[in-house]
């Protein structure tokens, strides 16, 4: 699947389109699986005994980037489903393409129809999934992932199956995260050699190193020197906003924490302030990027990164060293002898670098209420958990398109072709059960993203993955959804970016009035809600 994206922007007419589902209950009556008997509740056949091939339809992203001669429902992988699951299991695989960039909206639209939503629906946002859940438009798959999904169980785990769990019961089939880890960082190791500088090593050694940065110019940019890459995507603002944070008891990071869109937030954590105080004093001295606040899309940071005007930055996991970026190597091109090594050096006051992680779901898989085919959708979810099945999806055919080395990672063979290549172009999209490779350990996992890449930059890419993987914390799992974060969601995370902003360029002397009122904004905005409900629903948990 992709890589991981800033700020994912949940659709403005959300609300109105989710309370449209609640009609779903109404026009399914009895319609879903039994899961008991394992027989549709309008008197359908169940998946094992069907007489006549029934049909189970399947959303799918539509990227716009197939192959020539393929489509995202008639390719590789579509026709190995066919043949390994839907001919033995009397079973029509039919594949429903909704647009990437406009999954919500167009999910939207296919639970609202009712009969014509497909049987398998997916969702990346929180959120979303709870309210069709609350709504009543899912199938409950308790006792039916208990009957037909052992494979399925087993290979995502009970941790990862808590997330698609509402009120107790089994509403989503979460995708399970081949890798937890988000963030790493980055120094100019050129520059500190130059300057006789040892790797810092907490968060004050990178002040005096990046004040060095500034004062020396050891890159000789003329005066265009940037100490800190900085943007207002996650990737930057995280590890150092994080890194502030104090230790807090369970009840603090479940009341104060607010989830806005896809993240946590840490805008009412003790800390937070002291974090905007540090950038404030970075960029005062001008030792971070001038314009980061208008950088949302990291165009400008990779530009000033591969010019070599940057010492030092945060960034997701290996994109620096990512093939498809080209960042190290345009840098190199740029400026010969450059080398940007992975660091950790944002400390906590317990000394630890801190950052978060993800949660160990990706997608959230659903199956409507309406849908007369959970057994097949369930049965073609437990199929694909089937290690040879998921592997092959995955991986494609030993031989054609990857060898095993030595440690029974698959290597992709250096004269595969370009035709072999395209039978996996949308390989993350089918095999849905699973965000990233899954090769049976978390090693193997982060050593199939290194094996993936440039050989010249494979050992900085295993480090960056360590380094991600390091010192994490997960975000704080919600019972059920909470009702203002869904309807301040979209308000509340642009205002947590423009206080970010505003309180780092102010003038040192207006900070505190400056942070005050952007906060009290804030609260008035949506953030108070939030915060009763979570401190409400905490009380409820206990």
């Amino acid at each position: 699947m992709g890589r991981k994206m800033f700020g994912k922007k949940m659709a403005s007419t959300l609300l109105a389109a989710l309370t449209a589902i609640g009609f779903l209950a109404g026009c399914s009556g009895n319609g879903g699986k039994d899961a008991a008997t394992g027989t549709s509740g309008n008197g359908g056949s169940s998946a094992g005994a069907a007489k006549e091939a029934v049909t189970l339809k399947v959303e799918v992203f539509e990227r716009g980037n197939s192959p020539a001669g393929m489509s995202v429902t008639n390719n590789y992988l579509t026709k190995f489903v066919q043949d390994h699951f839907g001919k033995p299991n009397n079973i029509n695989v039919e594949y429903v393409p909704v647009p990437r960039s406009e999954e919500v909206e167009k999910l939207n639209v296919l639970m609202a129809s009712g009969g014509d939503v497909p049987d398998i629906v997916f969702t990346y946002d929180q959120n979303v999934f709870y309210r069709y859940a609350q709504q009543g438009g899912l199938t409950d798959l308790t006792e039916l992932l208990d009957q037909q999904g052992t494979n399925l169980k087993k290979f995502l785990g009970e941790d990862t199956l808590a997330y698609g769990k509402f009120e107790g019961k089994q509403f989503a089939i979460p995708a399970k995260r081949a890798n937890l880890g988000k963030y790493a960082s980055a120094i100019r190791q050129d520059w500190l050699d130059k300057l006789g500088l040892p790797v810092p090593k907490t968060t004050e050694e990178l002040y005096n190193t990046l004040k060095a940065f500034k004062e020396k110019d050891p890159g000789g940019t003329g005066g265009k020197v940037i100490p800190l890459g900085m943007t207002i995507a996650p990737a930057q603002i995280d590890p150092l906003v994080w890194s502030f944070i104090q230790p807090t008891t369970d009840e603090q990071k479940f009341t104060l924490t607010q989830r806005l869109g896809s993240n946590d937030y840490p805008i009412l954590l003790p800390g937070f302030k002291d974090a905007l105080q540090f950038m404030n004093k970075l960029y005062n001295e001008g030792l971070m990027s001038k314009d980061f606040g208008l950088d949302k899309d990291k165009k400008q940071l990779y530009q000033d990164v591969s010019n070599g005007k940057v010492g030092f930055l945060s960034e997701d996991d290996t994109n620096l060293y990512d093939d498809g970026n080209k960042i190290s190597s345009t840098l190199e091109q740029n400026v010969p002898g450059a080398n940007l090594k992975p660091v950790d050096v944002y400390t906590n006051s317990e000394g630890k670098h801190a950052k978060p992680r993800y949660a160990p779901n990706g997608m959230y898989i659903m199956i409507p209420k309406s849908s007369e085919r959970a057994a097949e959708a369930i049965k073609y979810l437990d199929w694909m958990a089937i290690p040879d099945n998921l592997f092959h999806m995955q991986n494609g055919v030993e031989g054609e398109n990857y060898t095993l080395n030595e440690n029974g990672v698959p290597v992709a063979p250096a004269n595969v072709t370009e035709e072999t290549k395209n039978r996996l172009y949308n390989s993350g999209d089918m095999a849905i059960i699973s965000n990233g490779q899954q090769l049976g350990s978390d090693d193997k996992n982060r050593e199939a993203t290194v094996q993936a890449m440039s050989p010249k930059y494979q050992d900085k890419a295993r480090e960056s993955l360590k380094i991600s993987n390091s010192d994490t914390f997960p975000p704080v799992l919600l019972s059920k959804p909470i009702e203002a974060q869904t309807k301040y969601g979209t308000t509340l995370q642009d205002k947590y970016f423009e206080i970010i902003v505003k309180t780092t360029m102010v003038k040192p002397d207006k900070f505190e009035s400056t942070y005050e009122s952007m906060m009290k904004d804030y609260m008035a905005s949506g953030g108070q809600a939030i915060l009763d409900e979570r401190t409400a629903l905490y009380k409820e948990s206990k």
